[in-house]
């Protein structure tokens, strides 16, 4: 146990419920996405649908909670703002997909599951805006890191938005 990690210990069960949902999140939610798939087994994606509702609620709020109660210590205020915008929005998109479906609006549905997936997945790409961040302009400062993992979340809604567009959603 180190400074850093000691909200971890005090206080595990946020941290343990945040990484579990996200491995069923990451995992099952990449199969949702195959059209093949979704054709050829519309029950199994229909109960997988329901775990990932549950999984992807359960990584938005989650965040929300760590980001509210856990004394970060490389975060700022403008990280900390994203963490509830972007932890909000993801709760957002899953409700309002789960809404849209239960009303038969696919289309709908498909749109804001794919954006609360994008949202879901931004921990990933953030790993990546922040090493490249990091080759380039040496190690992060407080700002540096917070707009390096936005930029993560911010590609990711940019990469969904794309292909919510393109589908003509």
């Amino acid at each position: 146990m180190t400074p850093a990690n000691a909200r971890f210990f005090e206080t595990p069960l946020p941290v343990v419920l945040h990484i579990l949902s996200a491995c069923v999140y990451a995992i099952l939610g990449a199969f949702q996405f195959a059209p093949g798939f979704r054709r050829r087994m519309p029950d199994w994606h229909r109960a997988a649908g329901r775990i990932l509702v549950i999984s992807g609620l359960m990584v938005g709020l989650t965040g929300l909670w760590m980001s509210l109660f856990y004394s970060i210590p490389y975060s700022g205020k403008l990280l900390f703002s994203l963490r509830l915008l972007f932890g909000s929005g993801m709760v957002v998109s899953i409700l309002l997909g789960f809404s849209a479906i239960l009303r038969g609006d696919v289309a709908r549905h498909r749109a804001w599951m794919i954006r609360g997936y994008a949202i879901g997945l931004g921990a990933g790409t953030q790993v990546l805006t922040e090493m490249a961040g990091t080759l380039v302009f040496g190690p992060p400062d407080e700002l540096s890191k917070a707009l390096f993992m936005g930029a993560g979340w911010v590609i990711n809604l940019a990469v969904a938005e794309r292909a919510i567009r393109r589908r003509g959603e």
